[in-house]
Order: C-alpha cells, then sequence, then structure tokens
C-alpha cells in the first residue's frame, strides 16, 4: 500500500512539473509569435515601434504597477494602439503569454 502512494505522489510531482515548464515553454512561444514584433524579444521595444505605437518597455515604472489582472485584461481588450487579442488566443494563452512578459518587468 505504501509504494503505491509512493507512486502515486511520484506521478502527480512529474505532472506539476512538466505542467509548469509546459506552461513556461507555451508563454515564451506564443509572446514570441505575437508580442515580440512590438514589445521586443526581452521586453525592450525597437525604438521606432516604441515611438509610433506608444509601446513602453518592461522597465517602465506604469508597468510596474500594473497587476497580472490588468496585464491579462490590457492583452485581452487591447490598451492604445495594441490590438486586443481575446478570440484570436485562449485565456490560457494569454495568461501563459503574460506570466512571460512579466518576467521581463523588474
Amino acid at each position: 500500500m505504501k509504494i503505491g502512494k509512493a507512486v502515486a505522489l511520484a506521478a502527480i510531482m512529474a505532472a506539476a512539473t512538466t505542467t509548469t515548464a509546459f506552461a513556461q515553454s507555451s508563454g515564451a512561444d506564443i509572446y514570441k509569435a505575437k508580442c515580440q514584433s512590438c514589445h521586443g524579444s526581452a521586453g525592450i521595444p525597437n525604438p521606432g515601434i516604441a515611438k509610433a505605437m506608444g509601446v513602453k518597455p518592461a522597465t517602465d515604472p506604469a508597468l510596474k504597477k500594473m497587476s497580472q489582472a490588468d496585464m491579462i485584461a490590457a492583452t485581452s481588450n487591447g490598451l492604445g494602439k495594441m490590438q486586443p487579442f481575446k478570440g484570436k488566443l485562449t485565456e490560457d494563452q494569454i495568461k501563459a503569454s503574460v506570466d512571460y512578459f512579466r518576467t521581463f518587468v523588474k
């Protein structure tokens, strides 16, 4: 009986680790495909795009103050000149891309 519980616990831990790694990988992939062209590979936009589109770097104080929920809403509904991604990405994809972007916000 104890061996069965240990195996079940190991399986749960492996699944959780795999899910977390997949979510991080997925967020990076989505960001690269949908966000990087404006927001830059590390959250620092190209100066021309930043000026034309009003894109702020991830280090901008206004972005530092935004909660995860605020960033998800901005990504879903659009903000300024940024197009809305609701209907183009799933809620999980939006959350994953926001989580990845937030790794640049320091």
